[in-house]
């Protein structure tokens, strides 16, 4: 078999990120194709808090660098462990979730590896030898088809929710090879000296499959308490417009935009939004958006799947009452 095709396992307080699975899912398809092995890249101070949670999913080999250098993410220690070994062993292609930190260490391993980078994709598939890859761009009335070609490796990261996760198994092991990290005496330039957590909603919002937002129709920061009722009842996220979070009205950590996160649960909630460009960046791959506005020519509306015009400030409530009542 040939290196294959590798895939970065991200990891935060102890939990295996969502996009990192669905990147595996895509990996082992991608590597079945051409007769190579589909390898998770697990860099943890502790590897064996994350070997079996990786394992169900079916990677041929985890490739499994253990060092206290990686007990937080720096671009640097991982670059560096990373690049040297795909530098050996040159795998047909090194896929990361397109988080903040994938977003991060995906641009550095382009540059040090001199190899090729799809950003932000939605679909992957083989031409002969060549990796193309359809991505988005300007809010989704465009979709770009990008192809890498002559690489020895290409860098791909995927847009969160763009890919299935793939069938677990239980009752089976992967192949662990533990390689050996030896952190440069220079070359680390961070070191995280602790962590506080931002004050987001109770559920991950790139994750979750329901997200509720608010907008400048909210009115100030009091009334986001009815944007939580309603995301307690649907089990959903909070979410935010840049018009909100530049109010102070809620954390960063809740944006949904072009500089926020980018979000593509299965429902979109859009509550008092008129629907920026910016913001429609964020959500525009929602499998089904719902807007609620009381501005008739809202632009929200001609990207929602249903649209209702009136006082969110009666329709939220009620929505949160009738849910409440079929629990």
């Amino acid at each position: 078999m040939a290196a294959g095709i590798w895939v970065l396992v991200e990891h935060r307080e102890g939990e295996v990120r969502r996009v990192s699975l669905e990147a595996l899912g895509l990996a082992k398809k991608l590597a079945a194709e051409k007769s190579q092995e589909a390898c998770a890249l697990l860099l943890a101070e502790d590897v064996t808090l994350f070997v079996s949670r990786v394992g169900v999913y079916g990677p041929d080999k985890i490739l499994a660098f253990g060092d206290k250098a990686f007990a937080h993410y720096t671009s640097d220690a991982y670059a560096e462990a990373i690049c040297t070994l795909a530098a050996a062993r040159q795998p047909a292609a090194i896929i990361i979730g397109a988080t903040a930190a994938g977003k991060d260490l995906a641009g550095c391993l382009a540059a040090r590896l001199d190899a090729p980078l799809l950003a932000d994709v939605t679909s992957v598939q083989w031409d002969q030898t060549a990796l193309v890859a359809r991505r988005p761009m300007n809010a989704g009335k465009v979709v770009a088809t990008v192809e890498a070609v002559g690489a020895a490796t290409t860098i791909i990261s995927v847009r969160p929710k763009a890919f299935d996760l793939p069938a677990t198994d239980p009752t089976r092991t992967s192949l662990v090879e533990n390689v050996k990290f030896t952190p440069p005496a220079t070359g680390i330039r961070t070191a995280v000296q602790g962590a506080i957590k931002a004050s987001a909603g109770k559920i991950e919002l790139t994750e979750a499959d329901v997200v509720v937002s608010g907008g400048r129709g909210m009115k100030g920061p009091e009334n986001f308490k009815i944007l939580q009722d309603l995301a307690d009842a649907l089990n959903a996220a909070v979410g935010a417009s840049r018009a909100a979070v530049d109010a102070g009205w809620c954390d960063h950590a809740l944006q949904v935009g072009q500089t926020g996160k980018v979000v593509a649960p299965k429902l979109y909630v859009a509550c008092g939004i008129s629907g920026a460009i910016q913001h429609l960046v964020g959500m525009t791959d929602s499998k089904f958006i719902l807007a609620i506005n009381k501005d008739p020519e809202a632009p929200i509306f001609k990207r929602a799947d249903y649209g209702i015009v009136g006082d969110l400030f009666e329709i939220v409530p009620a929505l949160t009452a009738e849910l409440k009542k079929g629990a």
